[in-house]
Parts: C-alpha cells; sequence; structure tokens
C-alpha cells in the first residue's frame, strides 16, 4: 500500500494534499501580484477546511461509517499540522530564495522589523496549526460521529 492508498496514513495523505493547495494558491498570488493583500489569506482556511473535512469523510469511508469524535479530532488536528508545517518550510524556503519577499514583510508589516525567515515560518506554523485545531473542533460537530459506548465492565 502507497502512502495514498493507505487507511491507517490518511493525516500524511491529505496533510501533503493540502500543503500543496497552500502553496499553489500562495504562488498564483504572487504570480499575479496580489501577495501584498493581507485579506486574502482568509482563502488559505478556505484550502484547509477542504482539507481537514475531506480527511475526516476519507476516514470514515475507509472506516465502514464508524468515526469517534476523539479519533476524528486528532485525525483533523494531524492533518492541518502536516499542511502547515510543510507550508511553513516552503515558505522558509522561499523567503530565503526571495529575499524581497522578505524586505516586504520588514518595511509592510507592524512587528516587521523583529523578523526574519525562521520567525515568519514558525509564525506561519503556529498560525496554521491552532488554525487545524479550530476547524476540526467545528467539523467534528458537523460530521457524524460514533455515539459514546456503553462502559465495558459494568456491574449490575
Amino acid at each position: 500500500m502507497s502512502l495514498f492508498t493507505d487507511p491507517n496514513r490518511i493525516p500524511e495523505n491529505y496533510g501533503l494534499k493540502t500543503a500543496g493547495g497552500l502553496i499553489a494558491y500562495f504562488i498564483l498570488m504572487q504570480v499575479i501580484g496580489l501577495s501584498h493583500h493581507v485579506e486574502l489569506r482568509m482563502l488559505n482556511l478556505i484550502i484547509l477546511v477542504g482539507g481537514i473535512y475531506f480527511a475526516l469523510k476519507k476516514f470514515k469511508n475507509t472506516h465502514e461509517d464508524h468515526m469517534n469524535y476523539f479519533r476524528g479530532l486528532i485525525m483533523g488536528v494531524a492533518t492541518g499540522a502536516i499542511a502547515s508545517v510543510l507550508f511553513a518550510i516552503f515558505m522558509f524556503i522561499y523567503m530565503n530564495v526571495d529575499s524581497s519577499l522578505m524586505q516586504s514583510i520588514v518595511e509592510n508589516e507592524p512587528m516587521g522589523h523583529y523578523l526574519n525567515a525562521y520567525m515568519s515560518a514558525f509564525i506561519i506554523a503556529l498560525e496554521g496549526v491552532f488554525s487545524g485545531l479550530l476547524v476540526t473542533f467545528i467539523l467534528i460537530n458537523y460530521v457524524d460521529t460514533d455515539d459514546v459506548n456503553d462502559p465495558a465492565g459494568e456491574s449490575k
């Protein structure tokens, strides 16, 4: 089984796909010259929501329509964390290759004078992980999960 077909590697699979979507969106914004509009970063959230939603859906499909609430929560957070860390690594490399992006951040952002590529990438990863946590918490309440099981070994 490969990474893309193994039902036990869903967070890695969809984390990679979501990171690919985030990277493609960033490159598209760079190419058309809209990367300086901070408001467009909100669309990253839509990409993250899609990746986590499809990961949860895939988990249910591969596990006979069963998903424990906490297992789903872990699945979504792991997917978001993998996507965010991979995107942060990409951004770190990009900021070191294209120093004009880092210079633009330093000049135009309120706390930019205190940032470097390392801190910027760390902030991107941290922001993405917490966004993934929030998105998962919201989505997991809309995706059907299994009911709580009766406690095992209950005395009569």
